[in-house]
């Protein structure tokens, strides 16, 4: 049996993987900012928290090893969306993405770290998104959080290994998870930008409830990773988060070999 805190738990994914735990037997302090929201989920524990309040991140951390003994298993899930260009969106939003799904997600990691360093074992789940390596127009906030977060977590996780303590960056491409509703920022428009941002703002408005990944079957995925002694650095989910991923990388292959001579011609004679 595992113990899991996960942030985020009101919907979408944190709410997903809370059940999927609970459904394998495992102890969930489960926390969302209207702790309400939480009332049917059947969770061991709950708890408000703001993942930007860090004195209550510290205070829930320190409960949840309280009431469950130990932690397992951390989950930043804690987020929303954003679109907007990036000149119509304004710094104050940045800031507000940056705030919840980059620096909240640090602040939690580190009060939950020294934990399962002493303990000598657990896991992190960091939840990003193939837009923490895949961008287009329109998605700037929102992919700088999740590149930031994944920068961050991807030191974290060969900091950690010696103690024993796993990262996971999980990558979900679209799932039914309420990102294009009402939690979804959205930036002023500047009619110029609709040549090359229209085409997102119309996904964003019209995909809620078509997307094709089941949040239930993310779940499942991200359990039995975190389940498993080979699990990898990086976890992503859907089909199109496959593709996504997989011709960024080739292009960023493509383009460092393309220029691969004049790189390499700038070392000192």
């Amino acid at each position: 049996m595992k113990n899991w805190l996960i942030t985020g738990c009101s919907a979408g994914f944190g709410q997903a993987i809370a059940r999927a735990a609970l459904g394998a037997g495992d102890q969930v302090f489960a926390t969302a900012r209207r702790p309400e929201t939480l009332a049917g989920l059947g969770a061991t524990r709950t708890a408000a928290l703001d993942v930007t309040d860090e004195q209550q991140v510290e205070r829930v951390v320190a409960e949840a090893v309280r009431e469950l003994g130990r932690i397992d298993v951390v989950v930043n899930n804690a987020g929303h969306g954003s679109v907007g260009a990036v000149e119509e969106f304004t710094m104050a939003e940045l800031r507000a993405v940056m705030e919840v799904m980059f620096f909240g997600a640090v602040t939690v990691t580190k009060a939950a770290l020294p934990h399962l360093r002493a303990q000598g074992s657990g896991t992190f789940v960091q939840i990003s998104s193939m837009g923490g390596q895949v961008t287009m127009p329109g998605f700037g906030a929102y992919c700088a959080a999740k590149f930031a977060l994944e920068g961050v977590s991807e030191a974290l996780a060969a900091e950690v290994a010696p103690f024993g303590v796993r990262v996971l960056i999980v990558e979900p491409g679209a799932f039914r998870t309420e990102f294009g509703g009402g939690r979804m920022q959205r930036s002023r428009t500047i009619d110029a930008y609709a040549a090359s941002t229209a085409q997102t703002r119309a996904a964003v408005d019209s995909m809620d409830g078509n997307q094709p990944g089941d949040p239930a079957l993310a779940a499942a995925a991200i359990l039995e990773a975190v389940n498993s002694p080979d699990a990898p650095l990086r976890l992503a989910l859907g089909g199109d988060a496959v593709d996504a991923i997989a011709a960024t990388l080739a292009e960023r292959t493509d383009n460092l070999r393309a220029w691969e001579k004049v790189s390499r011609g700038t070392a000192a004679g």
